[in-house]
């Protein structure tokens, strides 16, 4: 599903206008991007929790040259399904 198809989505079951519903989605968006980058975790109730977790600094190897190269550490975004959500993919 891309976002337009989320928009048309929430537009449908909100009867919301296009624009309107647009306007839902990115400010949701935006809130728990917000959220994740002041380090807080989003906990929706039913669907899951967004968190951010710390990668470490690691080594790896260039594909092309086989040469070592080091990779820098960095905030990666993780998402836990709830178990609502896992139950209603499995039945």
């Amino acid at each position: 599903m891309k976002k337009s198809e989320l928009v048309a989505e929430v537009a449908t079951s909100t009867e919301l206008n296009q624009k309107d519903a647009t306007k839902a989605v990115d400010a949701t968006f935006t809130a728990i991007i917000e959220a994740l980058k002041s380090g807080d975790e989003v906990r929706i109730s039913n669907f899951g929790v967004f968190a951010v977790q710390q990668r470490p600094e690691s080594q790896g190897r260039d594909p092309r040259s086989g040469e070592a190269i080091t990779i820098k550490a960095a905030k990666v975004p993780k998402f836990r399904p709830g178990k609502p959500l896992k139950d209603a993919l499995n039945a």
